[in-house]
């Protein structure tokens, strides 16, 4: 087995593979999404020529030459609404209230007949595409032009917590590498100062199953999340201790790594221990670097205003999305956004009142995602940057209640968008039915998104793999999948 079809990557026959693998779950780490160079460097070279250990986040190759170098997916958490967003579907305003018959399958079983939920806003044409976008994204309607929809995805499951793996990890099941990692562990990261994989999540709390949806999963936790903070401490427990000065740390710190190294040297293959040497050296090289990442004090006013900073709505979201943009100035591989906290009332899981949830969730993020896009782009960085944004799955057309204007899940037919790194603008691609039900035509799964991703930075998603429990183990699965050819410029 060989990751990348070459010879000079983790082999699972090498001595390489075999100690981080078999040592790779560095669960005791401080750092452990973060692995720096300097103790690899001092490492012995072997007999063969080949170093112990290589550092894993260190810049490998991509398979061909890529079109986006880094990832921004804004993950809508909860399930957004195609039909009250971008996939206008003008034949359910007049079925509002109506009972019908429609094959569902969400929160509450599967139903043959619902009572139709009309959308909510009005749609207007936007770009010189002509794309319809509903009112509730004004800001991001300036922006279609640049933007590639994807209006038939689908996914194996319509219930939050397996949802969100599977939108993750390709999987429905925990312990899977979710796609920030497959994405650092083939291309590493082009900040050694800096985390690989960048997780920020709502004020409101994380999503279901927490850190299972950034987990490294059996691969070594070297490439898993982070999760930083856009605004006070951007890593929990990285500041230096009341009292403690530099000097005295870089001491104590060299003592620890003395005593650490000569315990390693009696056991060569426990990787854990290599791991907490270096992510102890790394917390200290961040204790400068990540705080001058999250300084916004040098963005402009305009800059600011952009993204919605400060305002009452969308401060929170806009802090976020300026964050990505200079974690991907500084070399941080693949970045994830959440909107939408811990309860139902925090994210888009409309079930009750759609025209409250959703105005409030849309109002946060409507002009901080187009401030992020039209930032990227006049910096000359859209480009290479590659913009996702979707949540695990969509809504029914229909009522969940008898009463209300609630929608229950939807995995059969939903939206998603993506924009920058070597993406079409001003297309949409797939469609759902009259109804916005299901997915007819040019039908794409979770899969074929992660596929695109992993082309888009130049990884093969059908080579890119890692032997673990007898198979070499993919993204996309061991039957592998194509990327949306049609959204490839």
């Amino acid at each position: 087995m060989n990751r990348h079809g070459g010879g000079n990557q983790f082999c699972g026959r090498t001595r390489r593979e075999f100690l981080w693998q078999t040592g790779g779950g560095f669960t005791g780490t401080a750092l452990a999404g973060l692995l720096g160079s300097n103790f690899f460097a001092d490492q012995t070279v072997a007999a063969d020529g080949v170093s112990e250990f290589e550092n894993p986040l260190s810049v490998k190759q991509p398979h061909f030459k890529p079109k986006a170098k880094n990832v921004i997916f804004l993950f809508m958490y909860g399930g957004p609404s195609q039909v009250d967003t971008f996939d206008y579907k003008p034949d359910l305003y007049p079925l509002d209230g109506k009972t019908i018959e429609v094959k569902t399958f969400g929160r509450g079983g599967r139903k043959n007949k619902g009572r139709v939920v009309g959308p909510k806003w009005k749609f207007k044409r936007y770009g010189k595409c002509g794309k319809m976008v509903s009112d509730l994204f004004p800001h991001l309607g300036t922006c279609v032009d640049d933007i590639g929809f994807i209006h038939s995805m689908y996914a194996d499951s319509p219930l939050h917590g397996s949802a969100l793996l599977n939108m993750n990890s390709g999987r429905v099941l925990s312990g899977n590498p979710c796609i920030g990692t497959w994405a650092t562990y083939g291309l590493g990261s082009e900040n050694q100062n800096l985390p690989g994989f960048v997780v920020m999540l709502s004020n409101k709390g994380g999503p279901i199953s927490g850190a299972k949806n950034w987990t490294s999963g059996y691969m070594p936790a070297s490439y898993q999340g982070t999760v930083v903070k856009a605004a006070g401490t951007p890593i929990l427990d990285l500041a230096m201790p009341p009292g403690m000065t530099k000097s005295v740390q870089r001491r104590l710190l060299d003592n620890l790594n003395d005593i650490n190294s000569t315990h390693y040297a009696q056991h060569p293959t426990n990787s854990n221990l290599a791991a907490r040497i270096a992510s102890y050296e790394l917390a200290f090289n961040m204790q400068k670097h990540a705080p001058e990442a999250v300084d916004f004090n040098q963005e402009s006013d305009a800059t600011r205003d952009l993204y919605g900073i400060d305002g009452s709505r969308t401060d929170d979201f806009g802090r976020k999305c300026l964050l990505a943009r200079r974690l991907v100035e500084r070399g941080v591989r693949f970045i994830q956004v959440y909107s939408g906290g811990a309860h139902n009332d925090d994210n888009w899981d409309a079930h009750g009142s759609l025209e409250r949830n959703h105005g409030i969730h849309a109002g946060n993020t409507d002009k901080p995602i187009a401030g992020l896009i039209k930032d990227l782009k006049q910096r000359g960085m859209l480009d290479e940057t590659l913009i996702v944004w979707g949540g695990e799955f969509g809504r029914q057309p229909t009522a969940e209640y008898g009463k209300g204007t609630g929608r229950d899940h939807n995995s059969y037919g939903f939206t998603m968008f993506m924009a920058g790194g070597g993406i079409k603008g001003g297309v949409s691609v797939g469609k759902t039915d009259e109804l916005g039900a299901h997915a007819i035509e040019d039908r794409f799964d979770v899969k074929n998104l992660h596929a695109t991703i992993l082309t888009q930075l130049g990884l093969d998603p059908n080579r890119l793999s890692f032997f673990y429990n007898g198979l070499d183990q993919k993204l996309v699965g061991v039957e592998g999948a194509e990327p949306i050819h049609q959204l490839i410029a």
